[in-house]
């Protein structure tokens, strides 16, 4: 298994975790030079992976609006209002 794919099998908290021990230990500044390259590497694919977990969850967010006559329905949340 490469790194890509065990990132894609991350979910956000997870992904976002790793996000947040790199970047507590880049800012140490105490990893080697290649290491910590190897790191901020990962910390951009880990970012993507969290972007897009989240533009997923945004997508299936749904508002709940009722209409004149009563009845309810949902529509996307970003619908332009």
């Amino acid at each position: 298994m490469t790194k890509a794919q065990l990132i894609e099998s991350l979910n956000f908290e997870q992904a976002l975790g790793e996000l947040e021990t790199i970047v507590r230990s880049l800012e140490t500044g105490q990893a080697p030079l290649e290491d910590s390259i190897a790191a901020y590497e990962r910390g951009i694919a880990l970012k993507k992976h969290c972007e897009a977990k989240l533009r997923e969850a945004q997508a299936k967010i749904e508002k709940i609006t009722v209409n004149k006559n009563g009845s309810i329905k949902t529509e996307p949340l970003d619908s332009g209002e």
